[in-house]
């Protein structure tokens, strides 16, 4: 359930993942290779945790209900957060969380900075999150790199949970590099901790130098901002100058970079900040 659009959790699908309902409409999954201690989860068809023993019907259901679901599933979200970075974080393992609007470059971007990974190390995997098919975890595991594919079916960004149960199956080793790209939106993904070290919002020149006005909530959360597609600066009308000061006003200082994965332009700067955080996950 997501905060501001309501969307449904119900028919997320992870790969290698099997599902089976038993007759009372428990909802049990099992994966192939577990990493950590839920091996085997268990969750109610019903989508929340907790008990009403106190009957409240529908008749108030236009106000406090909402506010308590909205509640309730954040702080849900929280807790499965708080578990995976401490899962995480033990081991060393750094946890990138990619988030934009749809095509503005993510998976195209992620095969580069891939293709250069893997020349020197093997302990990089990837969390492929969309609404509908695996196309772009298969177009990951052809640069040789471990993807699994989470599919939210109507949802419209990846939660905790769902990152918890895929990084179970994809079993990063200690000290290695998750990517996770989550679903193409500038708004709900902003509002769900993944468990993640830092969130990577990429804004393409296609998309209008106002974007970080409009979806103030998304660029306040990045850690790094980096502007892509910049090859296709000479053909847009796109002011740099003005992306950049819609940036710094919504979040001063936030580090930005400019990218083109298709020209190379930036790719080595991008890298390097990887690197350098990847260094410090890694640190005892």
């Amino acid at each position: 359930m997501c905060e501001t659009c309501g969307c449904g959790d119900g028919n997320v699908r992870i790969e290698g993942e099997h599902t089976h309902v038993h007759a009372d409409g428990t909802v049990v999954r099992h994966t192939h290779g577990h990493a950590h201690a839920h091996e085997h989860e268990h969750e109610h068809g019903h989508g929340h945790e907790h008990e009403h023993g106190h009957g409240h019907g529908h008749e108030h259901a236009h106000g406090p209900t909402v506010i308590e679901l909205e509640a309730d599933v954040l702080a849900k979200n929280a807790r499965a957060a708080a578990h995976n970075r401490g899962w995480f974080e033990g081991r060393g393992v750094l946890v990138l969380n990619m988030m934009s609007s749809p095509g503005s470059g993510k998976t195209t971007l992620l095969e580069k900075t891939l293709g250069t990974l893997l020349a020197t190390s093997k302990d990089v995997f990837v969390l492929e999150g969309d609404q509908e098919t695996t196309r772009d975890a298969d177009r990951i595991r052809a640069t040789g790199a471990r993807a699994l594919q989470i599919n939210t079916g109507k949802g419209c960004h990846l939660e905790a949970d769902m990152v918890m149960r895929g990084a179970s199956a994809l079993e990063p080793p200690p000290g290695s590099l998750l990517f996770i790209e989550n679903v193409g939106n500038l708004v709900c993904p902003a509002l769900f901790d993944l468990g993640e070290a830092a969130r990577v919002v990429l804004f393409s020149v296609t998309e209008g130098e106002d974007k970080p006005l409009k979806y103030p909530h998304m660029f306040r959360a990045a850690d790094l901002v980096l502007l892509t597609k910049v090859d296709l600066l000479p053909h847009l009308d796109f002011d740099m100058a003005a992306a950049r000061k819609a940036i710094d006003t919504v979040k001063p200082k936030t580090p930005v970079l400019e990218v083109s994965a298709r020209s190379g332009t930036g790719m080595p700067e991008w890298l390097q900040w990887v690197a350098a955080r990847n260094s410090i996950a890694r640190a005892p």
